[in-house]
């Protein structure tokens, strides 16, 4: 089994395993204590904390340990923001943020705060310019990933946190994605990781505030981790995370390197062995053992079964992956395709063998759904002016199958109108639009879902 999917959880990195083993036997006292096993203890939660925050470039006073990587940026959020109340309420996120920074501006907005979210362009990166045009007197907190978790692109973070520097506000970082394979560049204030994105264990966080950062701690605190991390230690876990980051770390440069070769062979090869392929994300700013690609006409959560039987476990933002049924925020952000959508994040070691495997296999899989669900035929001389499709009740990707049959149906200039009602319409129909140069004229309310009309421009 090839597992491809260490941007949702890496497996134990071996370092990580010796040093959890160790720390089991020698961390299990109360570290805040003075006798021999907390000295003990607390020898461990020190060499640890630095042996973490040389890895991130900050002070180890700075850096804290928290219960997992959402803890962490939410305590991070709120505890920035409540440390600059008396500047303002004025929070600033990209539009594709993890889950878990976007989750603490709904729950600000709710509390009466003001969120901005600055958009982002087709590669999945904002615009340092627009970001800092968001910037306004009563901001109180800036958030930017430094790499997308589902399309790999990397954020000009060095650019933006130089602007918030020169308004005078603070700029937190979620760096999960990007810290196995460096620091963070640029004068940021705050950042957050979580230990599992890098082969440490699971329920590992850490949140790092800079000196001169204003931070009142949010909720009932005690005098542990600096009192911005309530809770006894996990020392065994935390000692096992820091081991694991400084390890991936020394091989990083050059897993990095030959992972960006094997990802690099998958967003040249898929496009020319699938047809109706989009690979998505920054061809060039991204991280190296990430590549997220598209295939138009296909179920995504058939195409992930089909793969789990090939031997493959990848990921997916598709809205036909998510029990929600709701398309991925960071894939509608960007306008591209969500249906069939496959992101393959290769862990460290993975050889050209298993990718070679993943590429004849995947032409297959793919080529099946198809079959099964009916590919349109593109194309067609038709002379109708207008055609309507009824696509209610369907689900993804059979309205934009729909579409795709009827487009022929009409001639250059005539417009067909999709009715629907599932939402990821909203995102695939203009997505479709764009790959195959349609003319995308917009969405309108119907009696029953929305009407979806395009027009025929080639």
């Amino acid at each position: 089994m090839s597992y491809f999917d260490v941007a949702s959880s890496a497996p134990l990195h071996p370092v990580a395993r010796q040093a959890l083993m160790a720390s089991l036997d020698e961390g299990w006292a109360d570290p805040a204590r003075l006798y021999r096993e907390g000295r003990r203890a607390r020898l461990l939660l020190d060499a640890a904390r630095e042996a973490a925050a040389d890895a991130v470039g900050c002070r180890p006073d700075e850096l804290v340990f928290t219960s997992s990587g959402t803890r962490a940026v939410h305590s991070g959020i709120a505890g920035a923001l409540a440390g600059r109340r008396r500047v303002g309420d004025h929070l600033i996120v990209s539009a594709v943020e993890h889950s878990s920074v976007l989750h603490s501006a709904a729950a600000h907005e709710v509390d009466g705060g003001a969120v901005t979210e600055v958009p982002v362009g087709r590669g999945g990166a904002v615009d340092a310019d627009a970001y800092a045009a968001a910037l306004r007197t009563d901001t109180a907190l800036a958030c930017l990933q430094s790499a997308n978790h589902e399309v790999g692109t990397e954020q000009p973070v060095a650019e933006v946190a130089a602007a918030c520097r020169a308004a005078g506000v603070p700029l937190l970082v979620d760096a999960a994605q990007s810290l196995p394979w460096g620091p963070v560049e640029g004068d940021w204030s705050l950042l957050t990781g979580s230990a599992h994105k890098w082969g440490g264990p699971s329920g590992v966080g850490l949140l790092v505030v800079r000196k001169g950062v204003r931070f009142a701690p949010r909720g009932a605190v005690d005098e542990r981790e600096s009192g911005r991390a309530a809770g006894f230690e996990n020392i065994p876990a935390v000692v096992a995370a820091a081991a694991a980051l400084r390890a991936v770390r020394a091989e990083a440069a050059a897993e990095g390197a030959r992972l960006r070769e094997l990802t690099e062979r998958i967003r040249a090869r898929v496009p020319a062995l699938v047809p109706d392929v989009e690979v998505v994300g920054d061809p060039v700013r991204r991280l190296p053992h990430l590549v997220t690609f598209s295939c138009l006409y296909v179920d995504g959560e058939t195409v992930l079964h089909e793969l789990d039987r090939a031997g493959f476990s990848v990921s997916s933002g598709s809205s036909c992956t998510s029990s929600t049924l709701t398309p991925s925020h960071v894939l509608r952000a960007m306008g591209v395709v969500s249906e069939g959508n496959v992101r393959v994040s290769l862990p460290l070691g993975t050889d050209e063998a298993e990718v070679e495997r993943f590429l004849d296999v995947l032409p297959g899989v793919v080529r099946g759904v198809r079959d099964t669900l009916g590919v349109p035929v593109e194309g067609g001389s038709g002379d109708a002016e207008a055609v309507t499709v009824d696509a209610l009740g369907m689900s993804c990707p059979l309205p934009v199958i729909e579409l795709a049959r009827a487009i022929g149906r009409v001639r250059v200039g005539g417009t067909v109108t999709v009715l629907a009602d599932d939402e990821v319409a909203a995102v695939d129909i203009p997505a479709w639009c764009w790959t195959r140069k349609q003319e995308y004229v917009g969405e309108r309310p119907a009696d029953r879902g929305v009407a979806y009309v395009v027009r025929r421009s080639s």
